[in-house]
């Protein structure tokens, strides 16, 4: 299985501005967000970037992208019909072959060499399989985050063969229903925002937006709970960390992290001691 494609969705009434804000990344080069998720796609062998619009955000988000914008297009979401709805727009790039999925607010830091996208598409490619990226997660933050239930593959210490979506299940739902062997009491194995799917997708997406009801937005996770009773579907528990810039914070959070994990380390520390630690007074 060869994974060429991916599919970014900014289409989000609260993400539009999201992927244009600038940060330094771990080289020190100032970019906005969509530039830095555009590389994490690309670090994983993508040749094809689809990225999943608002209709006239197109000419500000390819202005972002620097040297990559030639490598990408772009898809207008022509009506807010919801997450699900968003990556359905792009099935004509996707055509019949399997795809990279990221979302627009999340920057993603490995723990390893491998960036996050090229440990899930390795995963996806070896197992020929549609393969969701998880972290455990504490069940005070299952409010964010679509959950999923399963056992572990045999043999696999961080592969589970998936059983159950729930989208932002209550602490009840979750302790009910989406026990996975093996994971500290409280925690659960939440979505990192990074997906490897086959593009059977696409039809359960055709008719989640077929059954919905006016108004009703399409959820990615009903089509990934159907997902699992249709074919081998998986959730790998990736080496890595997720920063929602959406958050209060986010993009501060996220800024910091990107600068303890590169090349301007000391430089940032230095700056943030001398911020919280108190001036000594009096002296001089």
């Amino acid at each position: 299985m060869k994974i060429s494609k991916a599919v970014i969705t900014a289409a989000g009434k609260t993400q539009r501005t999201l992927p244009l804000q600038r940060l330094v990344d771990k080289d020190g080069e100032p970019r906005t967000a969509l530039s830095i998720i555009v590389a994490e796609a690309l670090s994983a062998g993508i040749d094809e970037v689809c990225v999943v619009v608002h209709p006239g955000d197109e000419p500000a988000y390819r202005e972002s992208l620097k040297g990559t914008a030639a490598r990408t297009s772009f898809v207008a979401q022509e009506l807010p019909k919801g997450y699900g709805h968003a990556l359905f727009c792009a099935r004509s790039f996707v055509g019949d072959e399997p795809f990279l999925h990221l979302i627009s607010d999340h920057l993603y830091l490995s723990h390893e060499g491998e960036t996050c996208a090229a440990q899930l598409v390795r995963i996806a490619v070896r197992e020929s399989s549609s393969v969701s990226a998880v972290q455990a997660t504490r069940e005070s933050q299952l409010s964010a985050y679509g959950a999923i239930g399963g056992i572990r593959l045999s043999g696999s210490p961080d592969l589970y063969v998936v059983e159950m979506v729930l989208e932002k299940p209550s602490p009840t739902e979750a302790e009910q229903l989406l026990h996975v062997p093996g994971l500290r009491a409280g925690h659960y194995l939440c979505f990192f925002g990074m997906h490897v799917l086959k593009p059977s997708i696409m039809s359960l997406l055709e008719d989640e937006i077929g059954a919905a009801a006016p108004g009703q937005p399409v959820s990615l996770s009903h089509a990934l709970a159907r997902l699992s009773t249709v074919e081998r579907y998986l959730a790998f528990e990736i080496r890595g960390v997720r920063h929602d810039i959406g958050d209060k914070y986010g993009l501060l959070i996220a800024q910091l992290a990107l600068a303890f994990a590169g090349r301007d380390r000391d430089f940032v520390q230095t700056r943030l001691l001398e911020l919280l630690l108190p001036r000594e007074r009096g002296r001089g």
